[in-house]
């Protein structure tokens, strides 16, 4: 059972399913790129892991791809003992998505991650392996009750499209793509698309990876208004009401310090008005043509 999300947590939920109950999740998880590679101390990101969890921000995002399993590594010392307290996502390989490789892969990656089972498995992103394949290899694992939904990442319009007509499409519970203030393409043609159809988006890279937009003078006066961070201000930006006034996008920055955690765990909580919306909108224009899929 993931943990509930506290009473004032904004939080956006996946669908209740045939085997699983609806489930709410926070805005802001976190990601896990890069952390497996010797870039900080291991303690260090295995603390950050479970500080996050502790400020609520329960849904951890990682991949085999990510230092080669070692960031699965990483999320499974994290939990040690805490497992029923998080939603857990990780993402196969295009090349590994054929019908035993993907069930192959996935049962490495619930070694690395020392878990019996994923809350939701991804194709990391579109590959020559037919999809009814790796459909079929993720409804075995369902059946198995290793892995409780499937989605897929780094989709556009029409690949979405194409994996809605194929026999278990129609289950997908996420497309997680790159989205950020200075990326916005998705806002075009797939992001309408995903609402109409009732599914949710995950954003990763959501900081730009530290890119000009944290420097900008809009985002940095908008911030010193809020008495808040730039990046605060991005992940209160990527994870904002829809339209409709529902939440449908969850952010998944990383962080290791402890300061970065606690400011990306307070971001959910941020409400950028009417007008500091329009001047983000001023700054950062969306497009007015479909332009491809941003990927990194």
């Amino acid at each position: 059972m993931v943990k509930p999300l506290a009473p004032d947590t904004p939080g956006v939920t996946l669908s209740a399913t045939a085997r699983e109950p609806a489930v709410a999740l926070p805005a802001i998880g976190q990601g896990t790129w890069h952390m497996g590679e010797n870039r900080a101390p291991r303690r260090d990101e295995v603390h950050a892991l479970q500080y996050g969890l502790d400020l609520g921000m329960t849904l951890i995002d990682t991949a085999e791809m990510y230092a080669d399993g070692g960031a699965e590594e990483i999320v499974g010392e994290a939990l040690h003992g805490r497992r029923d307290e998080a939603f857990v996502v990780s993402k196969v390989y295009p090349w590994n998505a054929g019908r035993q490789d993907a069930i192959a892969a996935c049962e490495r990656s619930l070694q690395r991650l020392n878990t019996g089972y994923l809350d939701l498995y991804l194709l990391h992103w579109p590959g020559r392996v037919p999809l009814e394949e790796t459909l079929e290899a993720f409804e075995h694992l369902q059946t198995q009750g290793k892995i409780r939904r499937y989605g897929v990442s780094n989709f556009d319009v029409d690949e979405m499209r194409a994996l809605q007509a194929v026999p278990g499409g129609d289950r997908c519970a996420v497309n997680q793509v790159l989205y950020h203030l200075g990326s916005r393409g998705i806002e075009h043609s797939l992001l309408p698309w995903q609402r109409d159809q009732g599914l949710p988006t995950m954003a990763y890279c959501p900081l730009a990876q530290g890119g000009r937009e944290l420097e900008h003078p809009e985002v940095r006066a908008i911030a010193d208004a809020f008495g808040v961070s730039p990046a605060q201000v991005l992940l209160a930006w990527a994870t904002r009401p829809a339209p409709d006034g529902q939440r449908d996008v969850i952010a998944i920055p990383k962080a290791v310090q402890p300061a970065h955690v606690e400011a990306n765990a307070a971001a959910m909580r941020l409400a950028l008005d009417d007008a500091s919306l329009a001047r983000l909108d001023a700054a950062f224009p969306a497009p007015s043509r479909k332009p491809p899929l941003d990927i990194v």
